[in-house]
C-alpha cells in the first residue's frame, strides 16, 4: 500500500463560518505527519472528519484502501483515534482500562492479554499497570489514553494534540512513545501547535491556518519554499573581513558579512555546504577555531507563510 490515508478537498461550515476549506493530504505506512497549526486553525475539525466522527460537507476520504462513505466501518476499524479529552476510567487500574477498551474492540483471550502487555510497554506503563488510574499524573494518563488507541493494532493513528496540559517530564515521554510508532511501520497523523514537537516527531508537516493547508513538506523543503537559508558562523584566530570575499565566491553562499574574528554567512543547505566553507577559509589561510550552524526552524516557516506567530 502506497498510503494509508488519502484525503482531498475536505470542507466544513459552521452556519455561516468556513472551518476547513479544501484540505487535502496522505500519509504513507511509517510516517509520521503532523499537523501544525494554533487552537482555531482547524485542525480537529480535519481529524474529526477523516474518522467518520464529523460529517463533511465535501471531500473524499480513504483509509487502508476503504472509502470512507462507500465502507465506514472499514475505515474506522483501520484507525486507532487519540482525542484531546481523557478517555479512560479513573477507578481502574491501568491494565483493566486497557482489557475493557479490548473487549470492545473485539480482542479476547490470550490475544487481548498479549496486546495489552505489548501496550503497556510501549507507552512505559508495565511498571504501574496494576494502580488505579485516578493515581496517574497527568501526563501517565495521557499516555495510557494513546496505549487505547493502539490496542488494534490501527494502521492508522490519529493523535489529536496529545501533550496538552502535561508537565515537561511526562511530554517528553509522550513523545518518545510516539516516536516509536513509526519506526513500527505504523502511519500517525499528529497534530500540535508545539513547533519543536512537529520537528521532533514529523517526517513531513501540514501548516494550517484559518481552516486551510497553507503549506506541506518536510522541515527542508518548508525553508526553501519560503527561500530561507541557514546560518553558519565561522570563528577564526584573525580578522574575519580577510576570508570574506574567499567565502563570497562560492555558489552556496548567498550572502557573508564580518565582524572582529568572525565570519557570518547565509548559505544554502548548511549541512552539504560546511565542508566546502571550511576548505575555502583553509585556502586562504584561515585558522579556524569553531564553527556554528543555525537552521531555520519551523516558527520562521509560519511567520513567512500567515504573517503571524504561531501562537498569535
Amino acid at each position: 500500500m502506497d498510503q494509508v490515508l488519502t484525503c482531498q478537498g475536505l470542507v466544513k461550515r459552521f452556519g455561516e463560518r468556513l472551518a476547513v476549506h479544501d484540505v487535502g493530504f496522505a500519509i504513507a505506512p511509517g510516517e509520521t505527519y503532523g499537523l501544525l497549526g494554533p487552537n482555531g486553525a482547524g485542525k480537529t475539525t480535519t481529524i474529526s472528519m477523516l474518522c467518520g466522527l464529523l460529517e463533511r460537507d465535501a471531500g473524499r476520504v480513504e483509509v487502508a484502501g476503504f472509502d470512507l462513505d462507500q465502507d465506514p466501518r472499514s475505515v474506522k476499524a483501520a484507525i486507532g483515534y487519540v482525542p484531546q479529552d481523557l478517555a479512560i476510567y479513573p477507578d481502574l487500574t491501568g491494565r483493566e482500562n486497557l482489557r475493557f477498551f479490548g473487549r470492545l474492540q473485539g480482542l479476547s483471550g490470550s490475544e487481548l492479554n498479549t496486546r495489552v502487555n505489548e501496550v503497556l510497554e510501549v507507552v512505559g506503563l508495565a511498571d504501574r499497570a496494576e494502580d488505579p488510574t485516578d493515581d496517574y499524573s497527568g501526563g501517565m494518563k495521557r499516555r495510557l489514553n494513546i496505549g487505547v488507541g493502539l490496542l488494534h493494532e490501527p494502521q492508522l493513528l490519529v493523535l489529536d494534540e496529545p501533550t496538552v496540559g502535561v508537565d515537561p517530564q511526562s511530554r517528553n515521554s509522550i513523545l518518545e512513545s510516539v516516536e516509536q510508532l513509526g519506526s513500527l511501520g505504523m502511519a500517525v497523523l499528529y497534530t500540535t501547535h508545539y513547533m519543536e514537537e512537529a520537528e521532533r516527531l514529523c517526517d513531513r508537516v501540514g501548516v494550517m491556518d484559518l481552516g486551510q493547508l497553507v503549506a506541506e513538506g518536510t522541515r527542508r523543503e518548508l525553508v526553501e519554499m519560503i527561500g530561507g537559508t541557514d546560518r553558519v558562523r565561522i570563528r577564526i584566530e584573525r580578522d574575519g573581513a580577510e576570508l570574506v570575499d574567499a567565502l563570497e565566491a562560492l555558489d552556496t553562499v548567498a550572502e557573508a558579512h564580518a565582524t572582529d574574528d568572525m565570519v557570518e554567512l547565509a548559505v544554502r543547505d548548511g549541512h552539504s555546504a560546511l565542508p566546502g566553507l571550511l576548505t575555502a577559509a583553509d585556502d586562504a589561510g584561515a585558522r579556524v577555531t569553531s564553527v556554528e550552524l543555525v537552521e531555520p526552524d519551523l516558527e520562521s516557516v509560519f511567520l513567512a507563510l500567515t504573517g503571524k506567530a504561531l501562537r498569535d
